[in-house]
């Protein structure tokens, strides 16, 4: 390597950690490097930790935090200058100065009352690097506006994120969650949600499990299943109000769940959807088939899921009695035109990120109008028509979800939103379309993660 001369202060950068720019000390009297750090928890197998921290990378800037993660090396006591002894984790990360590039190993420490983000020790300085005590920043200058533009993002690395999943079926979804996760270095926890419970105030929020503050995760996905929505979405609000990426947001959740709630999100947005009305009252009872249109009709309770709940009443009488059989059992439910040219069939578009990323039509089982695979219903791989992808990527905006199953019938009016589901499950769409659907869910995790540019402050 070429000779370097070093100043008392050098500008580096860490590209392994996506740190662009950083000012150091240097520090013959040191050994090992150590990098101003605060939030560091470990995580992952303990063959293999790793382990979690944010930088403030410019003194002063609060505001500008980088997360970082790497493996964990070692845990040491270091002794400071000041002759305090404290046990540090140490990491293994690439120092890069003038094109230049080696090992080093680094210290996490709270340099937060120091100028300097970042302490360059002995073991850090390579056998082609003399020192020059009274000078400074000798080695070409970097600058800070790389945390204000693209560059931030486009300089952070693919890192080890640590990923809750909100389940409590160790069911296929869940496996591929964890599965396809770990594959690409992340740590991916299962957490039930009905053992979550929360720490609710305005300076510290927290979320509990088992007895413990839960960590902070990088992502939260969740997998909140019918009968617990309430609760699970109070859970995620709790992560949201930590700052927590989550995939599918609490209230999109909440509104997709309702389906009379769902349908006026739709009809608000001007989606297409079957003509649907509501009445709370047992009078309206003709009124309400009334402004529907003439049997057959689909009456659906209003908590129905994976085709429970919904029945077709193929004559105006028949329409009468489940309507009458409904009211007393104090249900809540919705009527429905049956579009009768979709024959048993819909399309099950899978939504990500704005994007359709595979689509499916499910037909129902001999004599069954629903379609739902877990009621024996078949599926295929289906091409699309462009007004069935927008609407589809419509109606999953719609709800603000990061994740939706778009469910749509094919009208002589054009496609028809039968329901958005915040929760869909992978394996019918991956088995129809042999498409690898959850690596393309982490691929919108990972892009979501990287750090964003922070404006720059105005000169006072």
């Amino acid at each position: 390597m070429e000779e370097l001369v070093f100043g008392w202060e050098e500008w580096v950068a860490l590209p392994d950690l996506g740190l662009p720019a950083i000012k150091a000390k240097v520090d013959t009297g040191a050994r090992t490097s150590a990098l101003h750090a605060h939030d560091i928890e470990v995580f992952g197998p303990a063959a293999k930790p790793k382990v979690r921290f944010n930088v403030h990378p410019i003194a002063g800037r609060e505001d500008i935090v980088i997360t970082c993660s790497a493996p964990l090396v070692d845990r040491r006591e270091v002794t400071s200058s000041n002759g305090e002894s404290e046990q540090r984790y140490v990491i293994s990360s690439t120092l890069t100065v003038a094109d230049q590039q080696w090992p080093i190993e680094i210290t996490l420490t709270n340099r937060a009352g120091m100028t300097s983000r970042m302490l360059l020790g002995r073991q850090a300085l390579a056998d082609h690097i003399s020192i020059s005590a009274t000078e400074r920043r000798l080695q070409p200058e970097l600058s800070y506006d790389a945390y204000h533009d693209a560059t931030v993002r486009r300089t952070a690395p693919q890192r080890a994120l640590r990923i809750a999943v909100l389940s409590r079926e160790n069911n296929y979804s869940t496996r591929r969650l964890v599965e396809v996760g770990e594959a690409r270095g992340h740590v991916v926890e299962v957490i039930d949600t009905t053992r979550c419970y929360m720490a609710i105030n305005a300076m510290a929020p927290e979320v509990h499990y088992d007895g413990k503050r839960l960590p902070r995760y990088d992502a939260v996905i969740p997998r909140i299943g019918a009968s617990i929505t309430p609760y699970g979405t109070a859970v995620i609000r709790q992560f949201e109000t930590i700052g927590t990426y989550c995939v599918n947001g609490s209230a999109g959740i909440t509104a997709s769940r309702d389906k009379l709630h769902a349908h006026q999100v739709l009809a608000s947005k001007k989606i297409g959807m079957p003509t649907t009305a509501f009445a709370a009252s047992p009078k309206d009872t003709s009124n309400l088939m009334g402004l529907v249109g003439t049997a057959p009709l689909i009456v659906k309770l209003l908590e129905s899921t994976q085709g429970k709940g919904v029945v077709l009443a193929e004559t105006k009488k028949a329409a009468e009695s489940v309507i009458d059989a409904f009211r007393g059992l104090k249900a809540n439910f919705l009527v429905q035109d049956f579009v009768k040219e979709a024959a048993g069939e819909d399309i099950r578009c899978l939504v990500i990120a704005g994007k359709v990323v595979a689509a499916m039509k499910r037909t129902g089982a001999e004599g069954d109008f629903r379609s739902n695979l877990h009621r024996g219903g078949s599926a295929k791989v289906v091409r699309i028509s462009k007004e069935e992808r927008e609407t589809a990527v419509r109606a999953a905006r719609a709800f603000g979800l990061g994740k939706a199953g778009v469910d749509l019938l094919r009208s002589e009016s054009g496609p028809k939103v039968l329901e958005v589901n915040s929760s869909p499950g992978f394996e019918g769409i991956e088995m129809a379309t042999g498409k690898d659907i959850v690596g393309k869910l982490y691929d919108e995790i990972e892009a979501r993660v990287k750090p964003q540019p922070v404006r720059r402050r105005k000169s006072g």
